[in-house]
């Protein structure tokens, strides 16, 4: 297959499957020298998928990759980087306890051989390549006492030391500041300029329309669009991201009912992250009850760290949290399930079921302590097996036996099985983040059956999800976050795929 326009680097007709699922289903994608080409798409679209096997990290299924027209084999991250192809993940690949030149030079022959003098003449080299583009850093000082930003430029210095002519970052703003920001977009332009390709995958409309030259979309696997940044706008990129509004007659269009007063009411509410940065940024709503509410929004911008916070996981630095009339405990998982929160976590099979353990010692996880499950400190085992065999066939979970260990049964039995033990404790506010995450449709359906019970029963249902379909299905009502804020606040009627898009991409904020 001959291109019809030359590039300096093309993926064509790409193929990457991962047992059953296919990630990428026949990409053509090309960039040319001396551009910034945005790859943008939701998570789960498939851009990184692209990019990993471009950096030599998976390897295609089928498909080929050109460098100037030629066809080339990468094989490894070795073969890439010989081949003049660096990328910049958004987990940073640094070790810790080396200083900034010290990982720079890692892996290079000899690196740690050649005494002092040698890594000196090397920090200097180093230095140089930083100032010309734009990036300082402290070269001597370990990785550890650098700042977020700081290590991302080291990340890029190292892509550049190494040669690299071709240059992916990975979703690169999602751990910066917005003067760290401008300040990486500078240095993309200085390396547009010294003729370098830079490709970089992310979501952000704002960001997109101001640094790249040209575009390419991708939704669910395939390339949608390529055009250049003037022939197309926030809107039109939103829309084809997400996709058009479907016909299909779907959970939003039956009789709703008037939601009860507030159950949950978050107030100025301030959180940190992991890596000491705000990640919730004085946000305020609240849940009423018999009301499914959807969290909409592209990973890494707090959602993770509000489901954590409302189900105890996670401290708040500032505001309040008020519970059924009372102000809930500040980071007491206890004091979450006593009052009556249930929690369907992101990963059910890190933070939700314990995979070596039975289906009757995963239902019994958070109810062991009570009467009906114990006495005088003893499980009452024929009871609870009892128990737990009649909320298996309750929930419909499809196992070989109780006693099977559950890493062995399929993701939509875990998943219902985990639904089966959270529901069973009549929780007044079920949590639900990606709780169909990885499930086929038949599990997906039942999920969904199960969360609008409980609104029904005049529960709360607080939806996480980056299912656009999803929430517009299930919810009355969409919140959208970005940059740790509620920027939307949008009931079912008025929600449309392309206006919680460009919420979602930062693009304008909803007063609502």
């Amino acid at each position: 297959m001959q291109s019809q326009e030359t590039y300096a680097i093309e993926m064509q007709q790409i193929v990457k499957q991962f047992g059953s699922i296919r990630a990428n289903d026949e990409v053509n994608f090309g960039a040319k020298a001396g551009e910034i080409h945005a790859l943008l798409g939701e998570n789960g679209a498939g851009k990184s998928t692209m990019m990993c096997m471009l950096s030599g990290v998976y390897r295609p299924t089928s498909g080929a990759i050109l460098l100037h027209g030629e066809s080339v084999r990468i094989r490894s991250p070795k073969d890439a980087m010989r081949l003049g192809v660096g990328m910049v993940f958004q987990n940073f690949r640094l070790v810790q306890t080396l200083t900034a030149a010290e990982n720079i030079v890692l892996g290079e022959r000899g690196a740690f051989w050649r005494g002092p003098g040698w890594l000196k003449r090397k920090a200097e080299e180093i230095e140089a390549i930083a100032g010309k583009f734009g990036l300082p850093f402290p070269v001597d000082r370990p990785i550890w006492q650098l700042s977020v930003g700081e290590q991302q430029r080291v990340e890029i210095v190292k892509t550049l030391y190494r040669g690299a002519d071709f240059i992916i970052l990975d979703e690169p703003t999602s751990v910066l500041t917005p003067g760290e920001a401008d300040q990486l977009f500078e240095t993309l332009e200085r390396m547009k300029q010294e003729g370098k390709t830079v490709i970089l995958t992310t979501h952000k409309l704002k960001e997109v329309m101001f640094a790249a030259d040209r575009i390419s979309v991708m939704r669910k696997g395939k390339m949608i669009a390529t055009m250049p940044k003037t022939e197309t706008s926030e809107r039109d990129l939103a829309q084809l991201m997400v996709g058009k509004e479907s016909a299909a007659v779907t959970a939003v269009q039956r009789e709703r009912r008037k939601t009860g007063t507030p159950l949950l009411v978050v107030q100025g509410l301030e959180v940190m992250g992991d890596h000491g940065r705000r990640m919730l940024k004085g946000i305020d709503f609240d849940i009423g009850e018999g009301e499914i509410v959807g969290v909409a929004g592209v990973s890494g911008n707090g959602q993770k760290e509000l489901a954590e916070v409302l189900t105890g996981l996670r401290p708040w630095k500032q505001g309040a949290v008020h519970f059924n009339g009372e102000l809930l405990k500040n980071g007491s998982v206890l004091g979450a399930i006593r009052a009556g929160i249930a929690h369907v976590p992101e990963n059910r099979m890190r933070s939700g079921l314990a995979g070596s353990l039975s289906s009757v010692d995963n239902l019994l996880l958070k109810t062991y302590r009570s009467a009906a499950r114990s006495r005088f400190g003893l499980l009452r085992t024929a009871k609870n097996r009892s128990w737990s065999q009649g909320l298996v066939e309750q929930f419909d979970v499809k196992q070989a036996g109780l006693d099977l260990p559950t890493q062995f049964m399929s993701g939509g039995n875990q998943q219902k099985l985990l639904l089966a033990r959270e529901i069973d404790q009549d929780p007044k506010l079920m949590i639900a983040v990606h709780p169909t995450q990885g499930l086929d449709v038949g599990a997906t359906e039942g999920v969904h059956r199960l969360l609008e019970g409980l609104r029904s029963k005049g529960r709360a249902v607080l939806l996480v999800s980056e299912d656009l379909d999803e929430i517009l299905a299930l919810a009355d009502r969409v919140l959208v976050m970005y940059d740790g804020r509620i920027v939307g606040n949008l009931p079912r009627s008025e929600a449309s795929r392309e206006d919680i898009g460009l919420l979602m991409a930062g693009s304008r904020e909803d007063a609502g």
